[in-house]
């Protein structure tokens, strides 16, 4: 393992190549990852680069999102076809429809969506800075959130603002159940339970932090806790106990984990970084500039990253 980390890094500075990961990747690729983060904070990241070369472990709209903010470098996903079902719930053609109906509505767009839907929205969020963004927008008309449902009723929870929601979800934090927070609780006496807001509005209510995962390393680090639940992918343990090496992370089930996610490996990464393997990512011209607009615009009201 050590073999394959040491020439990741001497092909990585030959090439002036950067590794984004996202926190539910397998540890091995955390461990070897130049910048590892929440959707927001790798967005950041990959917005501030000046790397030729931008490998990306994640799902394919973080990618997109990637080379969407960098038109002049090349951006490769290492597992060519890790995707995400949420993103794949909701096309440009479903939110035109959706927006006829609503023609006096902004369009806020989760980074969870294809490009095309990016391109049509007035500003991209993350669920680190979807309150905070929505709270900023004028009151003047309605809001539509895409595609997520549930980060969208938590959206409404934070901000009072009555949203028009699309009926996307993620499958992986849609199995957080009440039943998984209430066993968790009984075999943790005492653990602080954070949950990710993309779960259902059931679930949220027995949580004691509802944190994006970004939002979750920062909570951990100043908390006072020494035990917690972690109710998202359980990718994030890793990061969270390699950051809070005196605590203690317990997955609220393992059955709470990412098909996608789980494809990353170490190998995947050699083979992007390589050439001989990865998928490069190129978003259309009258794609990438509407779509940059709202992620740019997402940035400026964003703040920075967890």
């Amino acid at each position: 393992m050590n073999s394959i980390a040491d020439t990741i890094r001497s092909l990585a500075h030959e090439k002036n190549a950067v590794i984004l990961a996202h926190t539910y990747q397998p540890a091995e690729v955390q461990d070897i990852a130049d910048y590892v983060g929440d959707s927001y904070g790798l967005s950041v990241k990959a917005a501030a680069t000046d790397a030729d070369l931008i490998i990306f472990c994640g799902v394919l709209f973080m990618a997109e999102t990637a080379a969407i903010l960098n038109p002049h470098k090349k951006v490769v996903l290492a597992e060519p076809d890790a995707g995400c079902p949420m993103a794949d719930m909701i096309t440009a053609p479903d939110l035109a429809a959706l927006a006829a109906r609503h023609p006096d509505h902004r369009i806020v767009c989760y980074v969870n969506s294809p490009a095309e839907v990016k391109a049509m929205s007035d500003v991209c969020v993350t669920s680190s800075n979807a309150v905070r963004i929505v709270t900023q927008l004028p009151r003047d008309g309605g809001i539509i959130f895409v595609p997520d449902k549930h980060l969208g009723s938590f959206v409404e929870e934070r901000t009072g603002r009555p949203l028009v929601l699309w009926n996307g979800f993620c499958p992986t934090h849609a199995r957080i159940t009440p039943a998984m927070a209430q066993a968790a609780r009984a075999a943790h006496p005492g653990a602080c339970l954070m949950m990710h807001p993309e779960a259902p509005r059931e679930s949220r209510a027995l949580a004691d932090q509802l944190l994006s995962t970004g939002q979750m390393c920062s909570f951990v680090k100043t908390d006072g806790h020494a035990e917690y639940i972690v109710a998202t992918e359980i990718g994030l343990i890793h990061a969270l106990v390699r950051q809070n090496p005196g605590k203690r992370f317990f997955p609220l089930s393992p059955l709470i984990t990412c098909p996608n996610m789980r494809k990353g490996s170490i190998d995947s990464a050699l083979a992007a970084l390589s050439g001989a393997g990865g998928r490069v990512i190129e978003v259309r011209p009258e794609i990438a500039a509407p779509a940059e607009r709202a992620l740019r615009r997402m940035l400026e009201l964003g703040g920075p990253a967890s």
